[in-house]
């Protein structure tokens, strides 16, 4: 995984979270074409689950964090929280939006665990939780998301994958 800080993209951003164990097809097909990958955590607990993150990175770079169920050695080099500029705009990565400091610095905080879509702007910041795209949790929608960070500035789309 590469190290990423500033990044310059013309391209939507892919988020993805709560994966669990199960990267689908639909999820690849619609993240093609993107600048930049995140995913928030909670990848998968097996061993075989940390080709989730190759597979991702073979699409475009990628940066994730951690989540709940990350408890593999692999996941021990992924950060809990990680904070990124692109195109200017500051992104706070999280699992778990508990554990978001307000006092952070960011025009956007992107986080996970709850599997509930989420594309909300509150207090000058936007909210945004791409949803679970692995699977499925109750009667909740598989979802990711994308975002789009330039000079007509910052706006999310959550995306329903096709099943």
């Amino acid at each position: 995984m590469e190290t990423l800080s500033d990044i310059a993209t013309e391209l939507p951003i892919g988020i993805i979270s709560d994966t669990h164990g199960l990267l689908r097809p639909e999820a690849l097909t619609m993240l093609e074409g993107c600048g930049l990958i995140l995913h928030l955590g909670d990848v998968g607990s097996r061993d075989e689950d940390a080709a989730i993150l190759e597979r991702l990175g073979d699409l475009a770079p990628l940066a994730a964090v951690r989540g709940n169920i990350d408890t593999e050695p692999w996941a021990e080099a992924l950060p809990m929280t990680r904070d990124l500029s692109v195109n200017g705009w500051r992104l706070h990565l999280v699992h778990i939006i508990k554990e978001f400091d307000p006092a952070t610095p960011c025009d956007a905080v992107l986080h996970g665990h709850s599997h509930k879509p989420r594309n909300q702007w509150q207090d000058g910041r936007l909210l945004f939780n791409p949803g679970a795209a692995g699977k499925r949790r109750f009667r909740l929608p598989i979802t990711l998301g994308k975002l789009w960070a330039d000079e007509r500035g910052l706006r999310g789309a959550i995306m329903h994958l096709p099943l």
